[in-house]
């Protein structure tokens, strides 16, 4: 006779899970984040179809990245002033200048005069005696 609630309980303790997806899913539209902030959308809006939507803390200045440390994803807006070698330039945005490390493959068709404003992506390497940015993209901004 103890088997029928066992047996009850087991098979709610199994649909527990489904239940709750599928009331999650009502929430979330095709993905994306859903936590403190969400913006839910009201009928007139379409809904988010994933990523994240919101400020890019990753956006920095020369003077900051010249501060951070080793391995540290940078986002830098500015212009190249002037080529050093075959994969180092030299790029200002203002509050200060450092070394780029631009690798052939990076540039992606992309061509940069010094009065093109772009952005690059890449990390801080630092070495004992100097701090560069090993580019990863570079795009023009318009």
């Amino acid at each position: 006779m103890k088997k029928l609630p066992l047996i009850a309980l087991i098979a709610a303790l199994a649909a527990a899970p489904v239940l709750a997806a599928t009331s999650n899913a009502n929430n979330v539209a095709n993905g994306g984040f859903n936590g403190p902030g969400t913006v839910t959308s009201t009928p007139n809006q379409s809904t988010q179809t994933g990523g994240f939507s919101g400020p890019n803390n990753s956006e920095t200045t020369v003077a900051k990245a010249l501060d951070m440390s080793d391995d540290s994803w940078v986002i830098l807006r500015g212009n190249i002033v002037k080529q050093l070698d075959n994969k180092h330039y030299e790029f200002t945005d203002g509050t200060g200048s450092i070394t780029l490390e631009i690798s052939p493959k990076r540039w992606n068709g992309v061509n940069v005069t010094p009065t093109d404003k772009i952005e690059i992506r890449g990390k801080i390497d630092k070495d004992w005696n100097s701090r560069e940015v090993e580019v990863k993209q570079v795009q023009i901004i318009k």
